[in-house]
């Protein structure tokens, strides 16, 4: 139950070292600073400072470069209190501009070679037309048309012999005939309509293409090559540019991220006069760091106090747990941290949790399966304390496992090890033995009633911590909760067990209706004490309101205690889905190891995750409700560690 102890540190100073105090503020470890807006909104007077972001502007620039140009910068920190943003800019902009220098000159040569490409595929169609393109396009009465035609239509120019062209065709597939046809300049327009009727589709011919198509294709293939050396050298000084600039920009930007974290570090600097005030927590043992950090200036001081002197802030909560529960502060962060003076849950959840999922889930073999794999999957991800958790539990499965005698569902297994060896007459735990049965839904109610006793008490303590003393005694969970719990738990058990009865109208009277009575007028006995009225609404609708408060109450002891009845029923859920799994190997023959194999892991996939949601239910519901309040607020360090 360790919550971090802390000290409320106030860092003082003239307003004209603004820019050094909050240059060591912002690179301070382990330190939850107070927004100015809780003072501010309490004390007349108080100002915020203005946060005017310079640094923004410089920084889009450069993630645009990043963005645009394919270039990562990661940021180097060299922090300096005096930041020169004019040469940051300018430094960058000459970068960016020859950047882009170098990546239209590449655009443009790409292009180049896109156009090159296209139109060699358009001669390479032609490349058996042994005539120069130049004089075949220079020629004054005669006109020619290079380009495609369906393979379908070629067929039908044999209708259109008489008409005044000459075709000739290169090369053909199953879709095109790649061709060209001569007409004279008095035909040119009817047969340019012909051809285009029968959908010939025409390639034009660049002027920057000469010769025979042959040559014309050497001749482009080598300008294609010039200019990918072209592109590989712009490539090879764009690299070295970027390269030579590199660290220089990383550090630019190390900078500029620093200058907006001190921007956003403003909203906790409070205004009074001509002296300025930042407020935070830490804890113990970073108390000297803070002061050390701020001695080597005079106008500075540094004033530490209890972290509950100012009434006005509430401390935020720092869980410390040992390493076996670390993991479960995860639960505890789900449903909420607990407020600076109360206890610290984890270590409670952590071993009822582990402990309830152990019974509910008993295997030694799944349990250790799930442990070791849960393990190798942390190695992977250290952040993630769900595999942490899950090593934990399997560990506690393996153990109630061997209490029952169960090997990835195999009940005989561990037989000769407690009759041979330990020389017990059989295993522990007989779980599928029917006469256990009953055995094993009461000892699941017992778990759950002792659990419940052990939360009132805790209760108990936390409301005597925080001096609740109303609560401590006449709350259904304190001192008269205690009692008519206890008392009637007590009172069947022993008539189960024995057959004595001490219930009686003494007993009743003292364990059960006085404090059920004290329980009901809990609130106006409150009211009194704080000079209320006792009934502001009327004695009629305080008793009604607070007769069904009080059968809730009763209900809640009944249903609390039931609810744990689950743990037994698991417990046989188990062991009767493993039962069904062996069933299906005596079926299948030779694919039993297979139908083993699959089953294990779906018995632990399904039942798994139900008995961890089922035991998270039992935590928050039936044990958290009854002492635990998160309403506490994280410790959260300015500075991102």
């Amino acid at each position: 139950m360790a919550i971090s102890k802390l000290n409320l540190i106030t860092i003082t100073s003239e307003a004209s070292m603004l820019n050094e105090v909050i240059f060591e503020f912002v690179q301070l470890k382990n330190f939850h600073p107070v927004a100015a807006e809780t003072f501010i909104n309490a004390v007349h007077g108080l100002k915020s400072l203005p946060s005017e972001d310079s640094s923004s502007a410089l920084l889009q620039t450069l993630t645009n470069i990043e963005k645009e140009m394919h270039v990562v910068i990661k940021p180097t920190s060299m922090h300096e209190l005096n930041f020169d943003l004019k040469a940051m800019s300018e430094t960058t902009s000459s970068f960016y501009d020859h950047l882009k220098v170098f990546d239209h000159e590449l655009q443009d040569y790409r292009a180049q070679i896109q156009l090159l490409n296209e139109v060699r595929t358009q001669v390479r169609h032609i490349d058996r037309f042994d005539i120069s393109l130049d004089d075949l396009f220079s020629c004054k009465y005669i006109h020619a048309r290079v380009g495609r035609i369906p393979t379908d239509n070629l067929q039908k120019l044999k209708y259109y012999r008489t008409r005044p062209f000459v075709l000739k065709t290169f090369e053909v597939d199953e879709l095109f005939s790649w061709c060209i046809y001569f007409t004279s300049s008095e035909f040119e327009r009817e047969v340019d309509n012909l051809f285009s009727s029968l959908f010939f589709s025409r390639i034009h011919i660049p002027d920057f293409v000469h010769g025979k198509p042959a040559e014309a294709i050497q001749t482009l293939d080598k300008d294609i090559r010039d200019y990918e050396r072209k592109i590989k050298n712009i490539e090879n000084e764009r690299e070295k540019h970027i390269k030579s600039h590199l660290n220089q920009l990383a550090i630019i930007k190390g900078e500029l991220l620093f200058i907006q974290q001190m921007v956003k570090a403003k909203k906790y600097v409070v205004g009074i006069g001509d002296r300025i005030t930042i407020n935070g927590f830490t804890e113990d043992w970073n108390v000297p760091h803070v002061q050390k950090v701020f001695q080597k200036y005079e106008n500075v001081t540094v004033e530490v106090k209890d972290a509950e002197d100012d009434k006005r802030i509430q401390p935020p909560t720092k869980l410390k747990n040992k390493r076996f529960f670390k993991p479960f502060e995860m639960f505890v962060e789900m449903y909420g941290l607990p407020t600076y003076r109360s206890i610290d849950p984890t270590p409670i959840l952590g071993f009822t949790y582990a402990f309830l999922f152990g019974v509910m889930f008993g295997d030694l073999g799944q349990g250790l399966l799930l442990s070791l794999g849960a393990w190798i999957m942390s190695r992977f991800n250290p952040k993630n304390r769900l595999y942490k958790i899950a090593t934990r539990l399997g560990l506690f499965s393996a153990f109630f496992g061997v209490l029952y005698g169960s090997v990835f569902g195999n009940e005989t297994l561990l037989d000769p090890l407690y009759v041979d060896v330990l020389g017990l007459p059989h295993k522990p735990i007989e779980v599928l033995s029917p006469e256990f049965t009953t055995t094993l839904l009461l000892a699941a109610i017992a778990i759950g009633a002792v659990l419940i006793f052990g939360v009132m008490l805790l209760n108990m303590y936390v409301q005597v911590k925080n001096k609740h003393w109303l609560d401590v005694l006449l709350s259904h969970n304190g001192l008269a909760g205690l009692m008519i719990y206890g008392f009637l738990v007590g009172g069947f058990a022993m008539n189960l067990l024995n057959g004595i009865s001490i219930f009686n109208t003494l007993t009743l009277s003292i364990f059960v209706f006085l404090p059920l009575l004290a329980i009901f007028f809990k609130e106006p006995i409150h009211r009194f004490m704080h000079k209320q009225s006792p009934f502001p609404k009327g004695f009629g609708s305080f008793f009604t309101e607070s007769f069904f408060e009080l059968f809730e109450v009763l209900l809640s002891y009944v249903t609390n205690t039931m609810s744990y009845l689950r743990v037994g029923g698991f417990v046989l859920s188990h062991a009767g889905m493993m039962l069904v799994v062996f069933t299906l190997m005596n079926m299948v023959g030779n694919a039993s190891l297979l139908v083993a194999i699959l089953g294990n892991l779906f018995v632990m996939a399904l039942e798994g995750l139900i008995v961890g949601i089922q035991v998270l239910r039992l935590e928050f519901y039936e044990m958290f409700s009854r002492y635990y309040e998160g309403n506490g607020n994280a410790f959260t360090s300015f500075l991102i560690e």
